[in-house]
């Protein structure tokens, strides 16, 4: 019967803690995913052009 208790009190904790949390609003969630999608895009975009240019820099480097 341990494990049942142990397990009830883990449940009931855990529903304890969440009605704690508190939770973003729509417009930050929206705001958020935006952000995130944007510095992905970014982030993305920067180390392409890095590749790109080392890509080159080391063709150009050994085709001499």
């Amino acid at each position: 019967m341990a494990l049942i208790d142990s397990a009830k009190n883990y449940f009931l904790g855990s529903y304890a803690e969440m009605k704690k949390v508190s939770w973003p609003t729509k417009q930050q969630t929206i705001n958020y995913s935006f952000l995130v999608i944007g510095l992905s895009i970014g982030l993305a975009a920067f180390f392409a052009l890095l590749d790109y240019f080392f890509n080159w820099g080391i063709t150009a480097l050994l085709t001499r």
